[in-house]
């Protein structure tokens, strides 16, 4: 294992530990900050590689590349058995290395082991996107219960909102160790220049996507949703897609075969159902900036979408980011057949105009990353 301990006093040894696409995203624009301050920072990046092909993807895009890769996934892996894999591999690094921080974001099985693994070797442990709860463990499963356990030994909690904020505090952790700073994905968005955006418009025009008024993202894939339910979703979608077929459905299709298998048996042969591999980050931002209606189980464009005035039917029971809820810019419809038709039809049937937003995104104005580093600054002592 290569060591990265870095011997100038002067300069703290950071690691950063991320796994899946929207840690990477939430994650690159602190990782970008602190290697501003090269004085202060000694930058280490491992990849768990718990979604390896997305998350190294996702890196490329940002420039960044880690530093250690541990290689995690095998097939059909039970969460027991990734949890013990990440661990073995996070133990290797760190007993390789001296780390005076560790920073996770959000609440995958990497993030938990990360928080497991500092605590064990009692390095303070910063964690992005702080205080999000469902208070159903299983909704959505196994992610609520990874970052309520977490929270329980971060020593900074960056909560991304004053709810996210108050539920810490519910839960007795100490108000000065809780930073309301805004969520990271509203930076990410920032950094998109217009060049990439007009090439990924000549992305889809390649794969005969016009890019026109009548678009509709779908992202499906979270494991709670799997088996009944994800057959409910897609006959919802089916129904949309029959009434409304001069729009074009895109589905960036989801690698897990639980997934992959269902969407491609019934939506192969459909001419205004588009199946997509997983996007680059740049190809999905674009689509979510110009679709008309984005149906999604996932947690990072239900932050994102409002940015772009896309009204969003998110489709899950519970969610963690209610504020979205709260300012009219996204409906919870869950694995609803009726209700993922009714509100599908409210907005499919007007014209792209009067279906635009004009909520302010409730999650954030693009700083979080300036503040997150302040703060660190101060915590080790710069």
């Amino acid at each position: 294992m290569i060591s990265f301990y870095n011997r100038i006093k002067a300069m703290k040894n950071v690691l950063f530990i991320f796994g899946t696409r929207p840690e990477v995203i939430k994650l690159a624009p602190v990782i970008l900050e602190l290697k501003k301050h090269p004085d202060k920072y000694n930058v280490v990046l491992c990849n768990t590689e718990q979604q390896k092909e997305l998350s190294n993807q996702t890196l490329e895009y940002f420039k960044l590349k880690a530093d250690i890769n541990l290689n995690c996934m095998r097939e059909n892996q039970t969460l027991i058995e990734v949890q013990t894999r990440i661990l073995d591999g996070l133990n290797k690094v760190f007993i390789a290395n001296n780390f005076d921080a560790v920073i996770v974001q959000g609440d995958t099985m990497t993030v938990l082991c990360g928080a497991l693994a500092s605590f064990y070797n009692k390095i303070p442990l910063f964690h992005v996107e702080a205080g999000l709860r469902s208070y159903d463990i299983y909704e959505p499963f196994p992610e609520e219960v990874m970052r309520q356990m977490t929270s329980r030994v971060a020593d900074i909690h960056f909560a991304p909102t004053e709810k996210n904020k108050k539920a810490l505090s519910l839960e007795n952790i100490d108000n000065n160790k809780i930073f309301v700073v805004g969520n990271t994905v509203i930076d990410a968005l920032f950094c998109l220049s217009e060049e990439t955006l007009q090439k990924a418009r000549k992305f889809f025009e390649d794969f005969c996507i016009k890019i026109n008024d009548r678009l509709v993202l779908i992202t499906v894939h979270r494991r709670e949703n799997h088996g009944e339910r994800i057959d409910k979703i897609l006959d919802a979608i089916e129904y949309l897609a029959d009434k409304y077929n001069d729009h074009t459905f895109i589905i960036p299709v989801h690698p897990n075969p639980n997934v992959r298998s269902k969407i491609y048996s019934k939506f192969e042969l459909k001419k205004n159902i588009k199946l997509l591999s997983p996007l680059d980050y740049p190809n999905l931002v674009f689509l979510m900036k110009n679709a008309k209606l984005i149906l999604t189980d996932s947690g990072g464009i239900q932050e994102e979408a409002p940015s772009f005035g896309c009204p969003t039917l998110v489709m899950r029971y519970e969610t963690e980011r209610q504020e979205g809820i709260d300012a009219g810019v996204s409906i919870l419809v869950g694995a609803d057949y009726d209700k993922i038709t009714k509100f599908g039809d409210d907005i499919l049937s007007k014209s792209f105009g009067k279906t635009r937003l004009k909520a302010q995104n409730p999650y954030g104005d693009g700083t979080s990353a300036v503040k997150i580093e302040k703060i660190i600054s101060e915590r080790l002592n710069f």
